[in-house]
């Protein structure tokens, strides 16, 4: 379908019509889960601040504006705690960096893709999408007392990084196909048109990337695939110096480093990779050269995410029984600066409830006595903290406010594990109001009789879908609906092995997974057919459609946001966004007969049917679609055709779509737009599975 095509328009603009006439009766349960919605959030408020050389720099929210503000206050010298800001009034000092309520004026949709201020902190560069097609128009703005420039970049992507010499940065750009495939370095004070392009990657299953280290170093360009990575460098302070390869790519091989300086003044380069590991593990090496020493060996089961390096300490990010785990060990003095038994000196960051996520926050100092984390679960509030790495205290900088009362023991909490058909254990996350659960001697938890249940899943990429609280659930808790997460295989919860049992061939794993939790709960009698929802987005909404395909009975309900439904004539068109560099996550239907068959087996499209294996007439689960005019990752073609086949099946098929018109994959970008949209999904499910009064 041509975005661009009236009759395509046309269509659209009468769905939309069309989901908004059969949803009318809902429209005051909608407005009440709106103001529910705005009621619980502090409109106007403040993040943490975040200190980054002379400044500390956060984000303002003000009732009645759609985007953040984002500003930065000056430090004193030796300034370690946050400054205390009345989110009311101004500091001394206080500079605003963006505004971007004045970004968006006259737009219906902004998404600010670039924000990164100079080294020297008199620059900030902003790229801006006013379509939400990812590409950014970016400007150069001045921050202290210097002229303006007319610097001006188009078709940016995301990525950028500045020289220390606070005049280049780097930047991408990307081909036809929406694939970020070049780096390019830019002059302030010089025309675009006098760029230079110093990489470019032309096998179209490869991504470009670029980034700086945190010790400010070197700059970094990532060239990655699915499956293999390769990285090149080079100092901060030289920009028009060539690149130098760090490793060559080798098929299958994965890595990522971090740039660290001892206190000798060498340089060593950190790897984390899956050569010799499943689960990854950790490198050093002198920057100079010489042998690889292992530091973090292999855990399976434990996924080794990342580590990040701090004059005085690392930060290893990982996966630990299930969850996000944040892990400190701190840096030795001598020769050997990281010493042995890494895992057993460190100290692991905890939650306060079980499952829980515990991730870094913004930790942009490299020279710094603390970490910052961010903290939750279903039943808590987004906690900011400050970790002393010295002494293991937690310095508690903000927690998420609910307005109108939170009370967290109201409400209960844990994992139950669902046996797959092949005897895998699938864990499920599960929140809901403590009287409709029973909590057994060891924190197993039951239901105490069916309740209406919403099952969220996406499964795909190695992506964690992690507890973490939302307040706008709190609509539903309040209403008896039991909220759950099932971890399926495909996403990266229980380490590489998980995620590899639900990709390629292996594909439909992630499918069946999400019906056997579904079956599950109702066989235990967490929830009955008519009373379950289910809900997910993009790949998910892949999920979600194959899903339906493979047990329409066992679902009341279906929400699929931005959904990948038409997945096999999708990676059949290699000029599509992402279609070629996601071969290797898929399967490449084009050049592999088994592929082919695979992805026909499941892609939500191909497998809608009319009657079920028995013969009777199939109907299916009623379905809310939402799509993105503008989207460059999921066709909005997809949905739409999606709809239409539900439809034309059986017209006793329930099915609505509703696209976004001038937004992409994110949907809508102010934040009384997106509560709005969230509360008309709300109302949907509530009043599908019989959950609409509180």
């Amino acid at each position: 379908m041509d975005r661009d095509d009236p009759e395509v328009l046309a269509h659209l603009r009468a769905e939309n019509a069309y989901i908004n006439e059969e949803l009318a009766l809902l429209k005051p349960l909608t407005n009440q889960l709106f103001e529910e919605i705005k009621n619980r959030i502090e409109e106007t408020d403040i993040s943490v601040p975040v200190r980054r050389g002379a400044w500390w720099y956060f984000e303002r929210t003000r009732e009645g504006l759609d985007y953040p503000i984002s500003c930065r206050v000056p430090s004193l010298d030796d300034e370690r705690t946050p400054p205390s800001i009345d989110p009311e009034s101004t500091l001394p000092g206080e500079q605003v960096i963006l505004d971007e309520n004045l970004e968006a004026s006259g737009h219906d949709f902004l998404s600010v893709g670039v924000l990164s201020v100079s080294p020297d902190d008199t620059w900030v560069a902003v790229g801006t999408d006013f379509e939400g097609d990812e590409r950014h128009h970016v400007t150069i703005r001045p921050l202290v007392s210097q002229s303006p420039v007319t610097d001006e970049l188009d078709d940016v992507y995301y990525g950028f990084a500045w020289a220390n010499d606070s005049r280049h940065f780097f930047y991408t750009r990307v081909d036809e196909a929406m694939r970020p495939w070049q780096l390019w370095r830019h002059e302030l004070e010089t025309p675009s048109s006098a760029d230079v392009l110093v990489f470019q990657e032309d096998d179209a299953q490869y991504t470009v990337s670029v980034g700086r280290s945190r010790d400010d170093a070197v700059i970094v360009i990532l060239v990655g695939s699915s499956t293999t990575t390769e990285l090149h460098f080079l100092s901060a302070n030289e920009p028009r110096d060539p690149f130098t390869l760090l490793e060559a790519r080798r098929q299958g091989i994965e890595y990522a480093v971090e740039h660290f300086v001892d206190a000798s003044g060498r340089g060593w380069w950190l790897k984390v990779t899956n050569e010799n590991a499943t689960d990854f593990r950790l490198l050093a090496r002198l920057e100079g050269g010489g042998e690889w020493v292992e530091l973090i060996g292999d855990r399976p089961g434990n996924r080794l995410d990342g580590v990040d390096a701090f004059k005085d300490f690392l930060a290893i990010s990982e996966r630990n029984d299930g969850c996000a785990a944040v892990r400190i060990v701190r840096i030795l003095e001598g020769d050997d600066p990281f010493g042995a038994n890494l895992i057993e000196r460190s100290r692991l960051v905890e939650g306060d409830a079980s499952p829980s996520t515990v991730a870094l926050s913004a930790n942009v100092t490299y020279d710094t006595p603390q970490l910052r984390v961010v903290i939750t679960s279903l039943v808590t509030p987004r906690l900011v903290a400050d970790i002393d790495v010295e002494s293991g205290e937690s310095l508690v900088r903000k927690q998420q406010q609910v307005l109108g009362g939170y009370e967290q023991s109201n409400y209960v909490t844990g994992r139950l594990w669902v046996n797959a058909s092949d005897g895998a254990r699938i864990p499920v996350s599960v929140v809901a109001r403590k009287d409709l659960l029973v909590v057994g001697p060891n924190g197993e938890l039951s239901a105490k009789g069916p309740s209406p249940l919403l099952l969220y899943g996406y499964g795909s990429y190695e992506i964690s879908i992690d507890p973490s609280f939302s307040s706008l659930r709190l609509s539903l808790l309040d209403r008896g609906v039991i909220f759950a997460i099932a971890h399926v295989r495909g996403g990266g919860e229980m380490g590489r092995s998980w995620y590899e049992m639900g990709k390629l061939a292996q594909k439909p794993t992630t499918f069946s997974d999400f019906v056997a939790v579904a079956r599950h709960l109702v066989k235990e009698s967490w929830t009955t057919p008519g009373q379950l929802a289910a809900r997910g987005g993009s790949a998910g909404g892949l999920l979600m459609g194959a899903a339906m395909n493979l047990a329409p009975e066992i679902f009341r309900c279906v929400v699929a946001e931005v959904p990948f439904v038409d997945a096999l004539t999708t990676m059949l068109d290699a000029s599509l966004p992402l279609t070629v560099g996601e071969w290797e996550e898929w399967g490449n239907p084009d050049a592999s007969a088994s592929a082919y068959r695979t992805m026909k087996s499941y892609s939500p499209y191909d497998n809608v049917r009319a009657s079920n294996e028995d013969g009777s007439v199939r109907v299916y689960p009623h379905l809310y679609a939402a799509g993105g005019l503008n989207d460059s990752r999921v066709g909005f073609w997809e949905p739409a055709k999606w709809v239409l086949k539900l439809r034309d099946t059986n017209p006793a098929n329930i099915a609505y779509l509703k696209t976004e018109m001038g937004a992409g994959h994110g949907g809508p970008s102010g934040r009384y737009d997106a509560w709005r949209d969230e509360a008309q999904v709300l109302a949907f499910v509530l009043s599908e599975i019989g959950a609409a009064t509180p």
